[in-house]
């Protein structure tokens, strides 16, 4: 159920980037559960990835690493959750980034 709730979150603005803080905030996942699911969705080619284009110096703080859906994801993540939820009787609200389930 943490990659359901990864991928809900990454389809709630699919063509957006996404850091790591704010997907743990909002998947309500630790790093240690949240990091492996990015790198194994990056690895599928579900997600690119890549370094922040910032000073750290002007902003204050490390540059952050955004993952973005790719086209091929952003389908797979559809088909995935659908396919959920259609085995869990169709449970979980498709606006909701962390699903009922």
């Amino acid at each position: 159920m943490p990659t359901a709730r990864v991928l809900a979150a990454l389809l709630a603005d699919p063509g957006a980037d996404h850091y790591g803080l704010e997907l743990m905030q909002q998947c309500e996942l630790a790093s240690g559960t949240l990091y492996p699911i990015l790198h194994r969705l990056t690895e599928a080619g579900w997600l690119e990835r890549q370094w922040e284009g910032v000073d750290p110096a002007e902003v204050g703080r490390p540059a952050r690493r955004l993952y973005r859906l790719t086209a091929e994801g952003a389908t797979e993540a559809r088909q995935a959750l659908a396919e959920l939820r259609a085995q869990l009787g169709g449970a979980g609200a498709a606006t909701d980034p962390r699903p009922a389930w």
